[in-house]
C-alpha cells in the first residue's frame, strides 16, 4: 500500500494499465463514416454509380475524452484506491486482535467506534491478514482467528452492552492467543473508564505497547452516570458522577414513572473539581413513590439511568399499641411519637378500633414493618402469624413497656431479664444515662448522637455469648438499648425503652427519627445468608432490562434470575433492569451506590492513541465504479445522438400516452383519507347502591341506654348473685348520681357483642372451661377499646398470704396468661379510682380482706409526687377477691340477700360506694386526677 499520501492503493501494480491510455486514444479516434440513406429508383441506378473517394470520419474530441475518463476510472478502481488509509505503528503483517470496549462507557459515540473497528478490519482485509474480535463486555470465550469478511459480518452484529466491561476476566484467553500468535497486532478501542482495578489488564497491554504491537483508539472521557437513588423525607435524591473535572459541569435529572411519563426534573451542578454532585427532586411523596426511573437528560447510556424498585418507596408500616383507647390521643399514646417519626418516609397503617385481631388485620395488608408498642402476651395464633411474617422477610420492631416486661414469648432478639409486676429490679435506673457512640457493625453507624438524649428506665437483656453482636445501640455503660437479630428472611429489632417519653426522651429527638428510618430501610434488604446445601434462595426473573443506550427492552437469552438479596452492579448474566413482580420488584442498576467513575491512564501504555472521531479509511472502489457506469451510460446516449437514433420530440410523443395512463391510474386508485372511528357513546355508570346490610334495631336499643353487664358462667347460683348484685348497684346509681342505667344484662362472652357495655363484671368459677382464644381476643379488644372488666375471684376467705393459689386464682391466671394486659399493682391510696365519686380507702365486698389490683401507675418522683400524667391511663382491668356482687345483691323488695363477713356495720354501704366509683371511673375516666379538683377534694377532706 502506498501510505505516503492520504490517498493510497491496495493493488498499485494495476496502475500500470494507465500507460495504455495513449494507444486507446488512437484507436478511439477513428470512426467509420455514418451510413447514408439512398433511394433506389430503377431509372437512377446508373447515375448514382459514379465512383467517389470515401474518407473515414473522426470521433468528436469531447466523446473521446469521455471514453478515456471511463477507462481511467476502471483502472483506478482495479488498483484498490483507499482514502485516508489507517496508519499502524510499524510494518505489521501478522494477525490482528481487535479489542472493543462495548460496555456502557462507549454509548456516547458507539457508531463512531464501530466505524473505526470496521476500517481496521477492512485494512486487514486489503492486506490479507486474519482478524480476531473480542468484546470486553461479552462473556469470556476462546479467541479464534477468522477471515476479514466473516470478522466484518460479526463486527456489524456487535451490540452495546448495558454493563461495564470485565477486562480482567479476558486476560487468560488474551495470553493464550498471543502465545499462539506472537507477531499479532493488538488494536484496543477503549472507552477510557474503570470501575474496578484494571492494573493486571493494563500491565499486559503495556508489554505489547513496548514491543510496538499495540495501538489505541479512544475518545474524550466525559460520560455522566447516576447512582445511589434515595427516597428521603423531603425529596428524592440521586448522585451524579463524572470521571474527570473536565466533564460537563451542569445538567438535568428527569424522573419518570413505570409507563415512561415524566414526573419531574431537577438540575445538578458540580462544584469546582468535584467528581460527584447531587440532584434533589422535591416532589410530593405520592409522586415520589410512583417514580421508577431517573435519567440524565441528553445522556444515552445505561449508566445514566437509575432504576428504583419497591425498596425505594415508602415502606408500609403497621403499628399496634398495647394501650387503651383513652390513652390513644396526641402526646399520650405511644403510637403518636412513632407515627410522627415514620410519616416522612413510611406509609402508616393502624388497625380498626375495637378489632379483635389487630395484628392479623395489619399483616393482611402486605406490611414491610410491624411495630408492636408495649405489646406483652401474644396468643399462639398471633405469634404464629408474626413468626411467618418475619420468616418471609418482614421486620418486627418492638418497644418496651410494662406489658412487655412480663411477656414470655420468643419474639425478641435477646432474652429479657424478667422483673416482678411491681417497680424495681431490672426495670429502673437510679440516674439517667446517655447513649454510647454506635459501633461500626450497627445499622445506625454514622448517625450523630445528641447529648440531650437520656434514658431513665429500660428492660435489661440477659447476658449471653452473642449479646454484643445483637446490640445495635447501647448506653455509655454498655447496657443494650436497641438490639436486633436475623430470623429467616426477616429480622426482629427491639427498643428497650418505651415508644413514648415515659422511660426516655429519645422519642423527642431527631435521633429517634433517623433510627426508625434505618430500621425501616432494613426491610427488603434481602434474606439472611442461606445455610446448608439444601437451603433455598428466592430468585427473581428479569421482566424488563436496559440496553446499552438506556432504553427498556425485553430480557435477552443470556439474562438470568437474581437472588432476592442481590445487591451488586449489573453484569452480562444480570443486566440492569427490573426483576420480579410489580408488587415485589428488585431493581438492578449499572453502578453500585459506592461506585465512582475513574479514567484510565492510556498514555502510560506506550502506544499511539488515535481519536475515535478521526475520519476513517474509506475504500472508494464502489464510488469509482458507479461513476464509470454513469459515464458509460452518458457515452451510449451521446453515440445514439450522433447516429441520429435519439430524437427528443419522438420520445416525448411516445411518452405522453404512458404518462396520461399513469396519472389516471393514480387518481382513480387513491385511497380515501383514514378517519378514526368515533368511540361509541356510553352512558356514565350508575352509582353503585350501598350493599351493606342495615344496622339491626336491637343494636340501636342496646346503645341508647347505658347498661352494666355480667358474664354468664353457667353456674346458676353465681349468675343469680351477679344479676342481683348489678340490680342493686343500678338502684344506687339511679338514686345518687345523674346516671339512669338500664337493666343489667347477662352476656355470653363468646357470642355476644361487648362494646355496648362500659363495665363487665366477670365472676371466676373454678372448674369451668378456659374461654377459647377467639373469645380472649375479643375480651382484649374490649379492654383496649375503653371497657372495664372486673374480675372477681371471690376467694378472699380461702386465700392465704404466701400460700398456694386458690382454684379460682389459678383459673384466672391461666385465662389471663395469653392476654395483653398491663402490669398491675395493689390499688394505691392516691389512685383516681378512690375519688371518682366517693373518697374511699379500699374496695370491699362481701369480704374486706382481699386486695384490689389495678394497672400500675408511673413511679413517684424525688419529691414523692407522681408525675402529672400519672392519671392519664384508665385501668382496663380490676381484679378483686372480695365478692363485690354478693355485697351489692338485693331482693325484689330491696333487702340484702347475703350476709357480710366483716365487722364494719357500714361495709355494705362502702361496697356500694366502691361500685359507684367503679362505674363513674369507667364512664368519666381520669378527670378527677386533674389539679383543678384539688381544692374541692381538700375541702371535703377537711384539710
Amino acid at each position: 500500500m502506498l501510505s505516503a499520501l492520504p490517498f493510497a492503493f491496495s493493488a498499485p501494480l494495476a496502475l500500470a494499465a494507465l500507460a495504455l491510455l495513449p494507444a486507446l486514444w488512437l484507436i478511439l479516434r477513428v470512426t467509420p463514416p455514418r451510413p447514408r440513406r439512398i433511394d433506389f429508383p430503377p431509372l437512377k441506378i446508373m447515375a448514382d454509380l459514379i465512383a467517389k473517394r470515401e474518407m473515414p470520419a473522426h470521433t468528436p474530441w469531447w466523446l473521446l475524452a469521455l471514453r478515456m475518463l471511463i477507462a481511467a476510472l476502471v483502472i483506478l478502481a482495479v488498483a484498490g484506491p483507499v482514502w485516508n488509509p489507517a496508519r499502524e505503528a510499524g510494518p505489521l503483517r501478522g494477525p490482528m486482535l481487535l479489542l472493543i470496549d462495548n460496555g456502557f462507557g462507549a454509548a456516547t459515540d458507539w457508531p463512531e467506534r464501530l466505524a473505526v473497528a470496521e476500517s481496521r478490519v477492512a485494512a486487514a482485509a486489503r492486506e490479507g491478514r486474519p482478524v480476531a474480535l473480542l468484546g470486553l463486555a461479552e462473556a469470556p470465550a476462546e479467541i479464534l482467528l477468522a477471515e476479514p469478511r466473516s470478522a466484518l459480518d460479526r463486527l456489524r452484529a456487535f451490540a452495546l452492552q448495558p454493563h461495564a466491561p470485565d477486562r480482567a476476566a479476558h486476560l487468560p484467553r488474551i495470553d493464550a492467543f498471543l502465545r499462539g500468535a506472537p507477531n499479532a497486532e493488538l488494536v484496543w478501542i477503549a472507552d477510557g473508564l474503570a470501575l474496578t482495578d484494571e492494573s493486571p489488564f493494563l500491565a499486559r497491554l503495556r508489554q505489547e505497547g513496548q514491543d510496538g504491537r499495540l495501538s489505541i483508539h479512544a475518545g474524550p472521557v466525559d460520560q455522566l452516570a447516576l447512582t445511589a437513588p434515595e427516597n428521603l423525607a423531603g425529596a428524592l435524591t440521586v448522585k451524579v458522577l463524572r470521571p474527570t473535572p473536565a466533564g460537563p459541569a451542569t445538567g438535568v435529572v428527569r424522573a419518570l414513572d413505570l409507563k415512561g411519563l415524566p414526573l419531574g426534573e431537577a438540575p445538578f451542578v458540580f462544584e469546582g473539581s468535584n467528581l460527584d454532585a447531587a440532584a434533589r427532586l422535591t416532589l410530593p411523596i405520592e409522586v415520589r413513590n410512583a417514580v421508577s426511573r431517573l435519567d440524565i437528560v441528553g445522556e444515552r447510556s445505561a449508566a445514566a439511568v437509575a432504576l428504583l424498585d419497591d425498596r425505594a418507596k415508602r415502606r408500609r408500616v403497621g403499628i399496634v399499641s398495647g394501650t387503651t383507647t383513652d390513652s390513644a390521643q396526641p402526646l399520650l399514646s405511644p403510637t403518636y411519637y412513632v407515627s410522627r417519626a415514620l410519616q416522612p418516609f413510611a406509609e402508616i397503617r393502624e388497625p380498626r378500633p375495637g378489632s379483635t385481631d389487630p395484628v392479623g388485620e395489619l399483616l393482611a395488608q402486605n406490611l414491610s414493618v410491624l411495630v408492636l408498642a408495649d405489646i406483652g402476651a401474644l396468643d399462639r395464633d398471633t405469634a404464629a402469624k408474626i413468626t411467618g411474617f418475619i420468616e418471609r422477610g418482614g421486620v418486627l420492631l418492638r418497644f418496651a413497656g410494662a406489658r412487655l416486661a412480663a411477656a414470655s414469648d420468643d419474639l425478641t432478639p435477646v432474652r429479657l431479664r424478667r422483673g416482678g409486676r411491681t417497680l424495681g429490679g431490672g426495670l429502673s435506673w437510679e440516674t439517667p444515662r446517655k447513649l454510647a457512640p454506635f459501633t461500626r457493625e450497627s445499622p445506625f453507624y454514622g448517625t450523630p448522637i445528641t447529648d440531650d438524649v437520656r434514658v431513665t428506665r429500660q428492660i435489661l437483656a440477659e447476658p449471653e455469648a452473642d449479646l454484643a453482636r445483637k446490640t445495635w445501640a447501647a448506653l455509655e455503660d454498655g447496657t443494650p438499648v436497641v438490639t436486633g437479630e436475623r430470623r429467616g428472611d426477616g429480622l426482629i429489632a427491639m427498643m428497650h425503652v418505651t415508644a413514648d417519653t415515659t422511660w426516655s426522651n429519645l422519642p423527642l429527638s431527631g435521633l429517634f427519627v433517623e433510627m426508625l428510618r434505618r430500621i425501616v430501610n432494613l426491610s427488603g434488604t434481602g434474606p439472611a445468608e442461606a445455610q446448608g446445601e439444601d437451603a433455598r434462595v428466592e430468585t427473581l426473573s428479569p421482566t424488563r432490562v436496559l440496553d446499552g443506550q438506556g432504553a427498556f427492552r425485553s430480557p435477552p437469552a443470556t439474562a438470568q434470575p437474581v437472588a432476592r438479596s442481590f445487591g451488586g452492579r449489573a453484569t452480562l448474566a444480570h443486566p440492569p433492569g427490573i426483576y420480579g413482580p410489580a408488587d415485589g420488584s428488585l431493581a438492578v442498576n449499572a453502578l453500585n451506590p459506592t461506585d465512582m467513575l475513574r479514567p484510565i491512564d492510556l498514555a502510560g501504555l506506550g502506544a499511539p492513541i488515535l481519536p475515535v472521531d478521526k475520519p476513517v479509511a474509506v475504500d472508494i472502489r464502489p464510488q469509482l465504479l458507479v461513476l464509470a457506469l454513469l459515464l458509460l451510460v452518458a457515452d451510449t446516449l451521446a453515440t445514439l445522438w450522433l447516429a441520429g437514433r435519439l430524437s427528443l420530440r419522438r420520445g416525448a410523443r411516445r411518452a405522453a400516452p404512458a404518462a396520461l395512463l399513469l396519472a389516471l391510474g393514480l387518481a382513480t386508485g387513491a385511497p380515501e383519507p383514514a378517519r378514526a372511528q368515533p368511540a361509541p357513546t356510553q352512558p356514565p355508570p350508575a352509582a353503585q347502591a350501598d350493599q351493606r346490610p342495615p344496622i339491626p334495631r336491637e343494636l340501636f336499643a342496646a346503645g341508647a341506654v347505658t347498661r352494666l353487664a355480667y358474664v354468664v358462667t353457667g353456674d346458676r347460683a353465681v349468675d343469680d348473685i351477679s344479676k342481683a348484685g348489678l340490680a342493686g348497684l343500678n338502684t344506687v346509681l339511679g338514686a345518687r348520681t345523674a346516671l339512669e342505667p338500664g337493666e343489667a344484662v347477662g352476656v355470653n362472652a363468646e357470642r355476644d357483642e361487648l362494646a355496648f357495655f362500659p363495665v363487665l363484671y366477670w365472676p371466676i368459677v373454678a372448674g369451668r372451661p378456659i374461654p377459647a382464644p377467639e373469645t380472649l381476643r375479643k375480651l382484649e379488644a374490649y379492654m383496649k377499646g375503653g371497657g372495664l372488666v372486673i374480675f372477681d375471684t371471690r376467694d378472699a376467705m380461702s386465700a392465704r398470704p404466701g400460700g398456694s393459689a386458690t382454684p379460682e386464682g389459678d383459673h384466672l391466671r391461666r385465662m389471663l396468661q395469653t392476654l395483653d394486659i398491663p402490669e398491675l399493682e395493689p390499688l394505691p391510696r392516691d389512685h383516681v379510682l378512690t375519688k371518682t365519686f366517693y373518697i374511699l380507702d379500699s374496695f370491699v365486698g362481701r369480704y374486706d380482706t382481699g386486695t384490689t389490683w389495678v394497672e400500675i401507675l408511673p413511679p413517684a418522683g424525688e419529691d414523692g409526687r407522681r408525675p402529672a400524667r400519672a392519671g392519664d391511663n384508665v385501668s382496663p382491668i380490676v381484679i378483686t377477691s372480695n365478692d363485690l356482687a354478693a355485697a351489692w345483691a338485693v331482693g325484689r323488695r330491696g333487702e340484702a340477700l347475703l350476709p357480710l363477713s366483716g365487722s364494719d356495720p357500714r361495709q355494705r354501704e362502702m361496697a356500694l360506694r366502691g361500685g359507684v366509683n367503679l362505674v363513674m371511673y369507667a364512664l368519666t375516666g381520669n378527670y378527677k386526677a386533674d389539679q383543678v379538683h384539688v381544692p374541692a377534694l381538700l375541702e371535703r377532706l377537711g384539710q
